[in-house]
């Protein structure tokens, strides 16, 4: 492989991102670029607008620092968009800016056919089907190439490999 293949998983919270991520990266032994959310609000009881343009702007870095030639993100900005507009019913100038810059190869849109596990930094447990349709509907409108992950987590692993076969054979 020549130039970086980046990759990223999206999707509502407790879909399987970050389980995707870190076995995807492990089949294809490369590390993965962790939420940096949940590192920025481990000690925070709440958080602001300006909060996620200081957890986009470090995410975004720490893709950009990557070195691999397989570049796995645990998320993306479409995360930061929908979780935007969802909690502060408005989208910053930054985020919309990291959006539109967004160079990923390929998403993984995560499904929510999966148990949710409640933690102290997800608020959104009712309504991950509506918030899976806003993303399916972002990623169609903005032509992003991507993929959606359903069912087993079997079967999103072969779903997933069958896509990133075709990805590393481009």
């Amino acid at each position: 492989m020549d130039k970086q293949l980046k990759i990223a998983f999206t999707g509502p919270e407790s879909s399987g991102k970050t389980t995707m991520a870190e076995l995807i990266a492990n089949v294809y032994s490369t590390s993965f670029i962790p939420e940096y959310a949940r590192e920025f609000l481990k000690t925070k009881t709440t958080y602001t607008l300006a909060d996620l343009d200081e957890i986009a702007k470090q995410q975004v870095e720490l893709c950009k620092a990557s070195k691999n030639t397989l570049v796995i993100s645990d998320t993306e900005m479409a995360v930061m968009l929908i979780w935007s507009k969802e909690k502060f019913k408005e989208v910053s100038p930054t985020i919309q800016s990291y959006w539109k810059a967004q160079d990923f190869d390929h998403l993984f849109l995560c499904a929510p056919d999966i148990p949710w596990e409640a933690d102290k930094l997800r608020e959104n447990p009712l309504d991950r089907e509506r918030l899976f349709v806003l993303y399916e509907e972002l990623l169609t409108k903005n032509n992003c190439s991507f993929s959606i992950l359903r069912g087993s987590l079997n079967q999103r692993i072969i779903d997933c490999k069958k896509q990133m076969e075709l990805l590393l054979n481009k």
